[in-house]
């Protein structure tokens, strides 16, 4: 059996290649990583690519619901990334999974997902979609993203506790449900840090925010409603609920461009001031 480094030629730099994992014994895959510029692996490409893991032992006729994961540590740009799906349920009409994402320092996402065949049942939507520019009239950022996702995000007033941006897959997609529910939740590990920022009582320029916190993502919720076409752009709107102990935890909602629903997201954030070591 080749080891996991020969497992992964280069790094990808398209949706579609980074979420192609290779087999690596059973219920076990290895992906690689984006060569990002901040030097650690992106949280939405590690959750979209465990979730791809568990489809693979999951039935074509099951669709994913909700998932469920935990960072647990900075994952390393240098090193691919074992995904090890546990089957903890098959049901007729629900199964369930688990998946824990392992680099050579351990752990780095442990991921639980629910699947669903699709039901004939009632289709009631309350969630409104908020008011928002097109992406096309919105400045992409500065040295932000401009391969496998293109990110719009729009101004956090401060108190606000609000965020909102656009996203989408850059590249297109086959016709493939699966697929375009993983390029989604590529997509929800961003936006969201706004929201809380806003409501820091120490204001500081957006420019400054590297050198004045350290933030990170610690678990992450999704709740898929309706279909998605992850190359299309939707429109993230994130709220903070508060901080506390440094931690804060923000919602969000997703919406397609025509206003339909399609997904409910949460995340806990770390937003922690650095202070100077005593000497």
């Amino acid at each position: 059996m080749s080891t996991a480094s020969e497992a992964i030629d280069e790094a990808p730099t398209d949706f579609r290649s980074l979420i192609d994992l290779s087999d690596h014994g059973p219920d076990t895959w290895i992906g690689a990583s984006a060569p990002y510029s901040w030097g650690r692996i992106y949280g939405g490409q590690v959750v979209a690519q465990a979730l791809w893991a568990a489809l693979k032992t999951v039935p074509p006729d099951f669709h994913a619901h909700s998932m469920h994961a935990y960072f647990i540590r900075a994952g390393d740009l240098s090193e691919p990334v074992r995904f090890e799906v546990d089957r903890l349920r098959d049901g007729r009409s629900f199964c369930t999974r688990a998946v824990v994402a392992r680099q050579s320092g351990g752990a780095i996402l442990h991921l639980s997902a629910s699947f669903q065949v699709l039901e004939d049942e009632a289709d009631v939507q309350t969630a409104r979609m908020p008011l928002a520019p097109h992406p096309d009239d919105i400045r992409a950022p500065e040295g932000g993203w401009g391969w496998i996702m293109d990110r719009r995000p729009m101004l956090s007033y401060p108190g606000a506790g609000k965020s909102m941006g656009w996203v989408r897959i850059t590249d297109p997609l086959p016709d493939d449900p699966r697929l375009h529910l993983c390029g989604i939740a590529f997509t929800s590990d961003t936006i969201q840090f706004n929201s809380a920022r806003s409501i820091h009582p120490l204001k500081v320029p957006e420019s400054e925010y590297d050198e004045r916190f350290m933030g990170a993502s610690l678990d992450h919720a999704m709740w898929f409603h309706r279909p998605i076409r992850a190359d299309d752009w939707h429109l993230f709107e994130w709220t903070c609920h508060g901080l506390r102990g440094g931690r804060g935890m923000t919602v969000g909602n997703l919406f397609s461009t025509d206003g339909v629903h399609v997904a409910t997201v949460s995340q806990e954030i770390l937003l922690r001031e650095r202070r100077p070591s005593k000497g």
